[in-house]
């Protein structure tokens, strides 16, 4: 997908060095974007290898995300993505699909606010053991109903950041809304990230986020369209000690070289470069910086883009074996470890 790759360069001949909470470095740009056509064929990246165990785990994730559920017993079974940031019982203080299906509303808002009663279509009322009330929204189930009701909406919007729980949650979403919108009979999907890990983190969200355009155009009768990605801070990740520190003094240097790529075989000639300049990673510390991987990505054409089936069912209804990637033809693997 020549979107991404066009991010990708983006970030790594724009964007500044900035340290991080992580320790590991990065290259970082302010606000990347673009739009992908889903009508197209499936963004799955073919710059790299994304299907076999990858693309399973990215299956079983966005059904996770539909369950509603904050625990990871399930999804562990299949991933270990979150367990770094669940606690000793598996339960994670924030999670996507908890507050996609989920959301708290308040028992008593501030005054001159407006709030649903326990009735409501949308809001259930859920008791801990302990008889302690809590009132839920399910905010897919409000963008089905209103893609039924009142297709032309602006207001199907997807919440999962509360600010207060932002504030004190081991990690806050980073993918935190998405819009659905439908224009002319076909129904596109916006999100946003605050946050955006380029070589690892983003070819998942691309994938998981058309997935659940093309899900919900298919259970509400509308045609596919675009997926479009706003990333606050999209970052690559360079490395860490005397590898990221490099970067500090050297990103200009780095930067003028990609000013002077004219074909794609330029990007290996940059990553040999790299290579051979900057310092070592520490071996315990090998594949943090991503530049490497990511300079060979760009060296490689997009392939032709896969197609996927998903079972006629109801989306609260779909597994694991209801969702087909066919066609897909990617180039070789590359190996990015994660800055946690």
């Amino acid at each position: 997908m020549q979107q991404y790759l066009d991010l990708v360069d983006e970030t790594l001949s724009e964007g500044v060095y900035k340290p991080n909470r992580t320790g590991v470095d990065t290259i970082a740009n302010f606000s990347g974007g673009y739009t992908v056509d889903l009508a197209e064929g499936f963004p799955l990246l073919t710059t790299k290898k994304l299907d076999g165990y990858r693309w399973n785990s990215l299956i079983h994730e966005v059904l996770w995300y539909l369950s509603g559920e904050e625990h990871v017993r399930n999804l562990r079974e299949h991933t270990a993505i979150w367990d770094a940031w669940a606690d000793e019982e598996g339960r994670l203080d924030t999670a996507y699909g908890r507050f996609w299906r989920r959301y708290p509303v308040p028992e008593d808002g501030l005054a001159g606010e407006s709030w649903p009663e326990d009735a409501h279509r949308w809001v259930t009322v859920e008791e801990d053991v302990d008889g302690t009330r809590h009132r839920t929204f399910d905010q897919i189930q409000y963008v089905l109903d209103t893609l039924e009701e009142n297709p032309h909406s602006r207001r199907m919007v997807v919440n999962a950041w509360h600010p207060a729980n932002a504030a004190v949650s081991t990690l806050p979403p980073c993918h935190y809304t998405f819009v659905v919108n439908v224009q002319g009979g076909r129904l596109n999907l916006h999100l946003t990230q605050r946050s955006g890990d380029i070589a690892l983190g983003v070819p998942f969200n691309i994938a998981a986020y058309s997935l659940l355009a093309t899900a919900i155009a298919q259970r509400t009768g509308f045609e596919v369209g675009e997926f479009g990605h706003s990333i606050v801070d999209a970052h690559v990740y360079c490395g860490e000690g005397d590898r990221g520190a490099w970067y500090a003094d050297n990103l200009d240097r780095l930067q003028d070289r990609l000013a002077d790529v004219g074909t794609t075989d330029d990007y290996r000639e940059v990553k040999r470069w790299l290579e051979g300049v900057a310092p070592d990673e520490p071996a315990e510390k090998e594949g943090y910086d991503h530049v490497p991987g990511l300079l060979e990505q760009l060296s490689r054409e997009p392939r032709s883009r896969p197609r996927i089936e998903i079972a006629d069912k109801p989306l609260d209804e779909l597994a694991f074996d209801d969702v087909e990637l066919h066609d897909y033809d990617s180039a070789d693997g590359i190996t990015f470890a994660v800055a946690e």
